[in-house]
């Protein structure tokens, strides 16, 4: 294994500086800074929360005056734009830097490429593509769904060793174990909606929120995920646990004025397909998680719409009669569904596997 080259290792800083931000910052980006000069860091930051300073304001607020002729390590290019913060871009320029080193370029249309070439027009050398691959991983929903309207979609699944999710009378808690069951929070946390059915709701009367992340972790920091339910016929009961938290609850199906006087939000049926885009386009969404049964997980693989399974197993057999995971009904070969494995882990006595489709 090569050694990491000093670029890279303050690089890798600054993308784990921009962790700390996974589950405030949405709907913006992680993102992570680290001023260096003469070999010593002396400043950095992260961006928090969306509407507060961004990465490189902290790093440049520490460092003062020995930004100065400092070299900058920047997880995402530095935004070019005026919202609700100044442009980042400028704020280099104006501490007097003297390189910018960026992991990844951002492909929103506001910024792309134009925060590197003000630093340019600058005289600032600019460096781009240093840890692009792990920085990328910060932000794959906000990266996706500036380059395409799409948002990136998760869906998550767990099941016995002989692919079975439920018992025949619908009965899932538990298959898998505590460990999994936690882990399943940091991916409803970094999301901005979980989407589930409405046969899930009246089977497990789920709340689909976070509850507990690692105990570092103050839950008031996190934003929470909206929960859309997708509810053709209306049949979602006011007296569901959703319908507790009603302001980050979502409905796409039938106007119910009783859901409006609730305060919940509700969406006209449309086509998945079309419900994802809004998702992104609409509502600044870019991270959804699927948690559903077989028949609307199945729908959204057909539909070619999921990017990564989030696949729990756990070692048990649950039997022929159990409910599959998936449903649907292939003929021939050629109709299958391949994936890539992207990682494992394992969490108590269950193995989480990550898959991607085999055409990325």
């Amino acid at each position: 294994m090569s050694e990491l080259s000093p670029d890279q290792i303050w690089m890798q800083r600054a993308i784990a500086l921009a962790q700390l931000g996974q589950y405030s910052t949405r709907p913006n980006p992680n993102v992570g800074c680290v001023l260096v000069k003469d070999g010593q860091q002396v400043g950095a930051g992260f961006h928090p929360k969306a509407g507060q300073p961004h990465a490189e304001v902290f790093a440049m607020r520490e460092a003062g005056a020995l930004a100065q002729g400092a070299t900058a390590y920047v997880t995402l290019e530095p935004c070019a734009h005026f919202g609700r913060t100044p442009p980042c871009a400028k704020g280099l320029v104006e501490a007097g830097v003297a390189k910018v080193v960026v992991a990844c370029p951002d492909p929103n249309p506001l910024v792309a490429g134009k925060g590197v070439q003000i630093l340019k027009d600058a005289g600032i050398e600019v460096e781009v593509g240093v840890c692009e691959a792990e920085a990328h991983q910060l932000n794959l929903g906000f990266l996706k769904a500036m380059a395409t309207g799409q948002p990136y979609v998760r869906l998550k699944v767990a099941s016995s060793l002989d692919g079975r999710t439920a018992m025949a009378s619908g009965e899932s808690k538990w298959i898998t174990g505590p460990e999994a069951r936690l882990d399943v929070q940091h991916w409803r946390a970094i999301s901005g909606v979980v989407i589930t059915g409405i046969e899930t709701v009246l089977a497990d009367d789920c709340q689909l929120n976070v509850r507990q992340l690692s105990a570092d972790i103050d839950l008031n920091t996190v934003v929470q995920p909206k929960r859309l339910v997708l509810d053709r016929q209306g049949r979602l009961p006011l007296t569901a646990k959703l319908c507790e938290q009603p302001e980050t609850l979502m409905v796409m199906g039938p106007y119910r004025q009783e859901l409006a006087d609730l305060g919940v939000e509700q969406i006209e049926v449309q086509p998945l397909t079309d419900l994802i885009s809004l998702l992104a386009q609409q509502y600044q969404i870019y991270d959804v998680l699927v948690e559903a049964g077989a028949t609307l997980s199945t729908a959204f693989l057909q539909e070619k719409l999921v990017d990564e399974i989030i696949s729990y197993v756990a070692p048990t057999f649950l039997g022929s009669s159990a409910r599959a995971m998936f449903n649907a009904e292939f003929s021939v070969m050629a109709e299958q569904l391949r994936f890539k494995l992207k990682h494992v882990a394992q969490f108590g006595q269950d193995v989480r596997l990550s898959l991607i489709p085999e055409s990325v």
